[in-house]
């Protein structure tokens, strides 16, 4: 490779990760603490109005619903009036709904307000997928998407003492912690809101801060891939659509959504089953850091390595088999001790699968297919995130946690299915970068 290219190239990828990334792990970070902390509310909540485990399940569940139905045409929206305007709008309204979740006064109240919540923030995460694949190629999009998806384990390290501190010590105007614990950590989704209007850059030719030569450079970069993309995919929407393989994805991913949002709004209410009855609240916060803290470095390992072997497909596989393990472990624990550390099992696998699964669907689209594709995986994957919750509010936990474990392996099965059918895709993908990397 001309010296002078590899020099450019280093300076373009270092300075385009430098100011996304950061960014948009901020943001989404806010979206999953105000996704998830119903689950550090139910701590009190659920004794104050009276919700039983089957309501409480439902209403975890019921913002996936919203954000099912909405999830396709928000894409579509972004893709075409840019990600800028479109990522604050969805911040703004979600920290609108979160906020007013806090003045919810009975159960009808809540199931308005979650489903309005999914309405509000259906697009944003399928968005900010299409969003790295108008910056990253594909040799850094597996790193790129491990960077955001660790959102999930550090808004768990943040929400787990946060959340439950404030439902211990804040109880202004005579308001339980657990409203104040929605309203104050609402504000920062409108306050970054109106920062992405000026800080987010749509596409690389729009981006001030990089020279007109790191444009052209990167630009042409991406479109290479994308004419290299379109001889192996569809280019039709509809034929996308009746493409079995986007199916089978969404699949895999519903099965690893049921149980990591099932675990996610459960883990404080199972920690609290098993703990001696003078467990504080902010104590089973301390607890439920412990399997985000053993995701981080889960996520960021299984996203760099597949990157470094572009063995994708074999890194989810080994994901989701710890996944099983960890499950029906989990099913077994009768103490907190084992529950934990079952628990981080559990989690290391579930994280490190979403470390690298963003990068693997990629592939799977064209320029022209993705705002779809990529949004229809997600939204009915998302489906997984009103099961998952369900399943644990009405079962026994010990038998919800098998049922997990069931259908983890049947995403499993899923997935070897699928790497026999697109091993020449791939194959062809890599040539193709292989082809653009030595013509330079």
């Amino acid at each position: 490779m001309n010296p002078t290219v590899n020099a450019l190239e280093k300076r373009v990828v270092s300075k385009t990760m430098m100011r996304i990334l950061p960014f948009i792990l901020i943001l989404y970070i806010i979206a999953y603490l105000d996704r998830v902390n119903l689950g550090y509310a139910a701590l009190q909540m659920n004794a104050e109005l009276a919700l039983t485990a089957e309501v409480f399940g439902l209403l975890s569940g019921i913002f996936f619903i919203g954000y099912f139905f909405f999830e396709v045409p928000s894409n579509m929206i972004m893709h075409k009036i840019g990600p800028k305007i479109w990522i604050a709008r969805i911040m703004l309204t979600w920290g609108i709904v979160v906020i007013l979740t806090g003045f919810a006064q009975t159960t009808t109240h809540l199931y308005i307000l979650r489903f309005l919540l999914g309405v509000a923030e259906a697009g944003f995460f399928p968005g900010v997928i299409l969003y790295l694949t108008y910056w990253f190629r594909n040799r850094e999009r597996g790193k790129a998407t491990a960077v955001l998806l660790l959102a999930l384990p550090i808004g768990g390290l943040i929400g787990a003492p946060l959340s439950t501190w404030i439902l211990d010590n804040i109880a202004w105007l005579n308001m339980s912690g657990w409203r104040w614990m929605f309203i104050l950590e609402g504000i920062p989704a409108l306050i970054l809101g109106v920062v992405v209007l000026f800080y987010m850059t749509n596409r690389p030719a729009n981006a001030k801060w990089l020279s007109q030569e790191e444009k052209d450079w990167l630009e042409g970069e991406l479109e290479k891939e994308r004419q290299a993309s379109k001889k192996v995919n569809k280019v039709s929407k509809l034929e996308m659509l009746k493409d079995f393989k986007i199916w089978k994805l969404s699949l895999l991913y519903f099965a690893a959504y049921t149980g990591i949002y099932g675990l996610s709004f459960w883990m404080p209410t199972i920690i609290k089953s098993l703990s001696a009855t003078a467990t504080t609240n902010l104590e089973i916060g301390w607890l439920a850091m412990i399997p985000s803290i053993v995701g981080i470095p889960a996520i960021l390992f299984v996203g760099w390595n597949a990157d470094r072997t572009n063995a994708y497909k074999n890194h989810l596989l080994v994901c989701f088999l710890i996944s099983v393990l960890g499950f029906i472990g989990c099913g077994f624990s009768s103490s907190v001790f084992m529950m934990v550390l079952m628990l981080a099992i559990t989690s290391a696998g579930l994280y490190g699968f979403t470390g690298c699964f963003f990068a693997y669907l990629t592939f799977f689209f064209t320029d022209s297919t993705a705002p779809v594709g990529i949004a229809v995986v997600n939204s009915f994957a998302a489906l997984g995130g009103f099961v998952g919750p369900m399943i644990l509010g009405a079962v026994a936990f010990t038998s919800g946690m098998f049922i997990i474990a069931g259908l983890l392996i049947i995403g499993a099965i899923t997935l070897m299915s699928l790497k026999l059918s697109t091993e020449r895709k791939e194959g062809n993908l890599a040539r193709a970068s292989i082809k653009t990397e030595t013509s330079l």
